[in-house]
């Protein structure tokens, strides 16, 4: 099958070509997102642009206004025809001003992979990052780790604090399922300053609120994701991917794996 090739588009009033001497490319001094397009609908695109917004203030970066994001994000959604797909809003400091478009692309097929089957992970210390709550474009330290994951025989990674409290994954943010007294799911997520508020995450949580399922932010250490009735990386493509394999141990099925599903697939 033959992947269609990306569609960019500018913002209005800036450049989508990037120049050698910008520091966007020379420093990775830029911010981003990136969403699911279903049916042609971004999904979540109001939270999306709201984090690129929140991301730019942390970079000290000017943000093109919403209205100048989405005509070009209709512009470029138009113009793709290949079904499902990814977006991306990238925003990069240029010598002359900022870089900003929106890009069209093919969904990964590790990303459908990993929704159907689950994902190996691997923990890992992250070392403290200033902007660790903006999504940065300086992305050299969540490759890092995803390349020591893969060195490892797995799929993905999750980063722990000084301490070996979860924070998060290199694209992904954690969510497990725990019992509560009388045998119903509650959904706990790591609550730390330095982990990326996740669009996914939080639109799991109104649906599951929704649905009168419990849902708790709290700091969560290694030894909750054994103990957990499952987790899941949750991620704006992926959507929810179970971990099946933690640090070479293999973890039993979750109960609770075709809610989440039907959750996010609800929301999302």
């Amino acid at each position: 099958m033959t992947v269609p090739p990306p569609i960019v588009v500018a913002v209005e009033g800036c450049r989508a070509s990037i120049r050698a001497d910008d520091p966007v490319f020379s420093r990775g001094d830029g911010v981003f997102e990136t969403a699911l397009v279903r049916d042609g609908v971004v999904r979540l695109l109001d939270e999306h642009l709201a984090r690129l917004a929140e991301s730019a203030t942390l970079a000290g970066l000017p943000c093109p206004d919403s209205v100048d994001w989405l005509a070009a994000v209709v512009a470029a959604i138009g113009q793709w025809s290949g079904g499902e797909a990814v977006l991306r809003l990238v925003l990069g400091r240029a010598v002359d001003g900022v870089v900003a478009f929106v890009m069209v692309s093919a969904v990964p097929a590790r990303a459908a992979t990993a929704r159907r089957d689950g994902v190996a992970a691997v923990t890992l210390v992250r070392p403290h990052w200033p902007l660790a709550r903006a999504k940065s474009l300086s992305y050299a330290a969540n490759v890092a780790a995803l390349r020591h994951a893969e060195l490892a025989g797995a799929g993905d990674a999750i980063f722990l604090d000084s301490t070996g409290a979860v924070l998060e994954g290199p694209r992904s943010a954690v969510v497990l399922a725990v019992r509560g007294a009388g045998g119903e799911p509650i959904l706990v997520t790591p609550d730390a300053p330095s982990i990326l508020p996740s669009t996914t995450q939080r639109a799991l949580f109104a649906a599951a609120a929704a649905r009168g399922i419990e849902c708790v932010y709290r700091r969560v250490m290694v030894a909750d994701l054994f103990a957990a009735q499952g987790f899941w990386l949750l991620s704006a493509i992926t959507l929810a991917a179970r971990v099946h394999t933690l640090d070479g141990r293999a973890l039993a099925d979750s109960p609770f794996a075709p809610l989440i599903t039907e959750l996010i697939d609800g929301r999302i």
